[in-house]
């Protein structure tokens, strides 16, 4: 995978949105709009927290279960035992997203929203962004291209995140636990933006639109990246470095000072 000045991708983009101008464009969140992962960040802040209802809890037994990971006493110590198991490749990554994005079951959405906009603030997720990948998100919007960002981490944190990009919440797809009676829920919406799920659920909201550009970092965005005409890669992992291959147009932007 070669590696572009930003210059070069930002002419691409144009060229594709002049003959795309009602297209849209899809950012990752975590590793590419932003360092870090902000899934992780809402899971240890629970963690410390540790105010899980007894809804998690059963939900957390039953995972444990069904992935062969050893009983633990207690609603942390469970989700700890899945996070240490997942850590070791026992516990399947898009799983363990929706996991996240469940662990609020039974607590009020207000609340949970209030809890996201506080911790994207105290663990400075504004200093974290990629000024490569904002750039480029300001250069797609200046076009008339509509912006979406596509995360497989917790909706209420993503949108909290977004908000630091001008990204409204009806334009973030992100895991999202099913609401009722102004409470979180342990059902899922599902596929969750995860690999594959990442276009399914992209391509619920633009339909058959051309996707003009897509950036991500890491294996599991390749399924969005093959779907734009200008793939672009941001301070790529090494999962998507060695698949990279698979995707002779993917190049990456060298990263901003």
């Amino acid at each position: 995978m070669r590696v572009e000045p930003y210059e070069t991708v930002r002419l691409r983009l144009r060229e594709a949105a002049r003959r795309s101008p009602s297209g849209a464009v899809a950012f990752d969140g975590d590793g590419t709009l932003w360092s870090g992962d902000v899934g992780e960040d809402f899971l240890e802040a629970l963690l410390a927290e540790d105010a899980f209802s007894a809804e998690a809890a059963e939900l957390f037994r039953t995972d444990a279960a069904g992935f062969n990971v050893p009983a633990r006493g207690g609603a942390k110590a469970q989700l700890e035992a899945i996070f240490e198991a997942y850590g070791h490749g026992r516990f399947p990554e898009d799983r363990i997203c929706e996991l996240i994005a469940l662990a609020v079951a039974g607590r009020a959405t207000a609340e949970i929203d209030a809890f996201s906009t506080h911790l994207v603030e105290t663990r400075g997720l504004a200093a974290r962004l990629h000024g490569e990948s904002v750039a480029l998100l300001d250069e797609a919007r200046g076009l008339g291209l509509e912006a979406f960002l596509v995360s497989a981490s917790p909706r209420p944190i993503v949108i909290a995140g977004a908000r630091l990009v001008g990204i409204d919440p009806d334009h973030v797809i992100a895991a999202t636990a099913y609401a009722a009676g102004g409470l979180s829920t342990r059902e899922i919406d599902a596929p969750i933006p995860y690999g594959p799920g990442k276009v399914a659920r992209l391509r619920r909201v633009i339909g058959a639109r051309p996707l003009v550009l897509a950036a991500g970092d890491n294996v599991f965005d390749l399924a969005m990246l093959a779907e734009a005409t200008v793939p672009v890669a941001i301070r790529p992992k090494q999962r998507l470095l060695v698949r990279a291959g698979e995707l002779p147009a993917l190049v990456a932007v060298e990263p901003a000072a």
